[in-house]
């Protein structure tokens, strides 16, 4: 347990550069353990083109998420950023308020602030989602300060990098790092919940009585949600902001050859200048889809998933549709009717079924009046026997 709450510090402290920490540019000093003294104050640029610093104004007494991307990249980052999307979604208006993501380029000699915009409004990042970029040098110090930075893997041009989100309090000395592939859910609570300690009022959860019974998941399914859950959904989803096109029935809509295709290399297919590539392209402003080099399995896989949970929705659909919402037993009695009469005296409807001479309503009416009479007696009797019992004292 112990291990686990301070592997987040050591991984911090093994990032650390010496010559870094010996500066003595206040610029890049300042305070106590995991502040200004160790996180460098370098400054960057906001993808709306305001000057800022990294400690003063990122991070300084704030619950931060921080991922690196570059605009240019073919795979990876979009799916990055799309699980920023889904975060960003999940937490509301939480976002820019005790919350505050940002997503750092490493590219800055191509990812300049109007650059940095125009993805911004792609993935519909709100207030409270900040680009940055910044001098190269300075980029890269921070991404060996947060422990995000792998030397076996930067050549002189590569942008290979770390895919890992850093997620921090910044007062409280709290940081983890974790993989964006994860649940959002889980890292929206990792932000929200365990970064505040749990301070904020749970809202009312439901029974685990009412928890549906867990279904097997499959290849493919596994595959959809780790890598395309971000900027995709089937059907109606959990009404989430997506980047990329809803995906119920695309096995019947493309041609199964050029959809297999499409998963092996998207990029390709953009570059190849192929006409439904480009109408996705430019129908979903830009957002490109990822190459996340699938093998032919995993294709086979994916599209098996996306023909089999269509059908699963699209039938959904259809049986909610048929059939009326059912009652739960014991609530019969408090739920109003489309056809309930809010009234002491009911009209009689003459042209009624069943309401003629030799109809159930008039049967009823007949049992009705014995029931009545029966009352009457036992009622008496009743009354008999109380007075009789008054008398005798």
């Amino acid at each position: 347990m112990y291990a686990r709450l301070f592997a987040p510090l050591l991984m911090l402290a093994l990032a650390a550069h010496p010559s870094a920490a010996a500066q003595g540019d206040a610029a890049f000093s300042g305070g106590s353990r995991w502040g200004a003294n160790y996180f460098p104050n370098v400054p960057l640029t906001t993808h709306e083109g305001k000057k800022v610093r990294f400690f003063d104004d990122v991070i300084e007494g704030k619950v931060v998420m921080i991922n690196f991307i570059y605009t240019s990249c073919p795979d990876s980052c979009p799916m990055e950023t799309g699980r920023m999307l889904e975060i960003q979604g999940i937490l509301g208006d939480r976002v820019g308020q005790d919350i505050f993501m940002y997503s750092i380029s490493i590219d800055p000699e191509t990812d300049t602030p109007e650059v940095l915009a125009r993805y911004a409004e792609r993935y519909q990042a709100g207030p409270g989602w900040t680009f940055l970029t910044g001098k190269e040098e300075h980029i890269t110090l921070l991404r060996k300060k947060l422990g995000l930075y792998i030397d076996e893997i930067q050549g002189e041009d590569s942008n290979d990098h770390n895919l890992s989100l850093i997620i921090g309090n910044q007062a409280s000395g709290i940081w983890k790092r974790l993989s964006p592939f994860e649940n959002p859910y889980i890292l929206a609570g990792f932000v929200g919940d365990w970064l505040h300690n749990w301070k904020k009022p749970r809202s009312e959860d439901r029974s685990y009585a009412e928890a549906p019974e867990l279904r097997n998941i499959g290849k493919g399914e596994a595959l959809f949600r780790r890598n395309c859950s971000g900027c995709h959904t089937i059907g109606p989803g959990d009404g989430l902001y997506r980047a990329g096109p809803n995906l119920l029935g695309v096995t019947d809509k493309r041609d199964p050859q050029w959809l297999d295709r499409w998963l092996a290399a998207p990029d390709k297919m953009l570059e190849a200048k192929d006409p439904v590539a480009l109408e996705l392209f430019e129908a979903y402003n830009g957002v490109q889809m990822p190459n996340i080099r699938l093998s032919e399995l995993e294709r086979r896989n994916v599209i098996e998933y996306l023909a089999t949970e269509s059908r699963r929705v699209e039938l959904t659909f259809k049986i909610e549709a048929i059939e009326p919402p059912q009652q739960e037993d014991g609530a019969t009695c408090c739920q109003k009717q489309a056809n309930t009469v809010l009234s002491s005296e009911p009209e009689e409807d003459p042209a009624a079924p069943g309401a003629g001479a030799d109809g159930p309503l008039s049967r009823f009416s007949i049992g009705s009046w014995v029931s009545v009479g029966a009352g009457f007696l036992l009622g008496l009797f009743t009354l008999v026997l109380r007075l009789r019992a008054v008398l005798w004292e």
